[in-house]
Order: structure tokens, then C-alpha cells, then sequence
């Protein structure tokens, strides 16, 4: 099961035990939200794309969304969401529990601004149904990511007025 590999991934840190398991689905930024009792924009979404042969997971808050002229900005390409069959295959999760940690070689992963207005975030842990509450430091360094990006949008105040 893909929660097993990534708590064994998170062992390294020693944060594999920190994992929550739910009852429930934790799948969506909402159903995530009830099942932890935070707000949806602190949970760090993992979203899967592909741009010419090449997996890309950007991890964003719950409430941004993708603006497609900063991920073309960003990356060259059109944002291209993978189907389902294609994150399991890879990514190595299936959606509902993509997340930065224990993916398969070769996936490229982006963290975006939005989260960084959080002191702590929950990202999931490879299946849907749990989740791991981190700071941004330890997100960072446990997902290794190969930079911080600027490609949502939706969630700054000054784009709401």
C-alpha cells in the first residue's frame, strides 16, 4: 500500500509514525478539512501534470488553483493534468493520495507560494485517507522539491477584490 511506502520514506526524518489514518475519505481539500477539523486552505494539495514526457507534482494550498498563463510562464508548456491510471503509473499514488513523499524516480516536485502564508500544512501520505501535518521547513525538506514556484492563483486577498 502506498501509505506503507511512505511512511517508510518519512522514517528518514523520522516523522513516519506522525501519519493520521481516518475512518474516512481525506481524497478532496474538503473532505480532507472535516476529517483533520482545519480550514481547507491549509491542506497542501498535490497536483500531477504532464509536460513533454515529464511528471511534474506541484503541492498548493487547498484553496489555489492553477493559473495556466504562470504554469506556462513557469514550465513552458501547457499544464496537462494526468488521468487517474497515469498518476498511479507514474507517480506511484493513486489521486486522492497524491503527495510529494515516495514517488517514483524521475517525477519532478514544485512547491507553490500559497502555502508559504501557513505555519503548518497537511499534505496526504499515499492513500485517501490520511494526511501528516508539517511545517513548511519540513515539507520542504521532506519533499525535496526542486524549487518554489508562483503558479496559482485564488487565494491572495488582492486578487479577490
Amino acid at each position: 500500500m502506498s501509505v506503507e511506502l511512505v511512511r517508510e520514506y518519512l522514517k528518514e526524518w523520522g516523522a513516519g509514525d506522525r501519519i493520521q489514518e481516518f475512518d474516512v475519505s481525506s481524497a478532496t481539500v474538503e473532505l480532507a478539512a472535516q476529517a483533520l477539523g482545519c480550514e481547507g486552505k491549509r491542506i497542501a494539495k498535490t497536483l500531477s501534470f504532464q509536460l513533454n514526457g515529464i511528471c511534474l507534482l506541484i503541492v498548493a494550498a487547498g484553496d489555489a488553483k492553477v493559473d495556466n498563463k504562470k504554469y506556462k510562464a513557469a514550465f513552458g508548456g501547457k499544464a496537462k493534468m494526468l488521468t487517474l491510471e497515469e498518476a498511479v503509473e507514474l507517480v506511484g499514488h493513486a489521486v486522492g493520495g497524491v503527495c510529494p513523499f515516495a514517488v517514483k524516480e524521475g517525477v519532478k516536485i514544485y512547491l507553490d507560494e500559497s502555502l508559504k502564508r501557513f505555519d503548518t500544512v497537511f499534505p496526504a501520505c499515499g492513500s485517501s485517507n490520511s494526511a501528516i501535518e508539517l511545517t513548511i521547513p519540513e515539507l520542504e525538506q521532506y519533499s525535496r522539491p526542486e524549487a518554489w514556484v508562483d503558479v496559482c492563483k485564488g487565494w491572495r486577498e488582492e486578487e479577490e477584490a
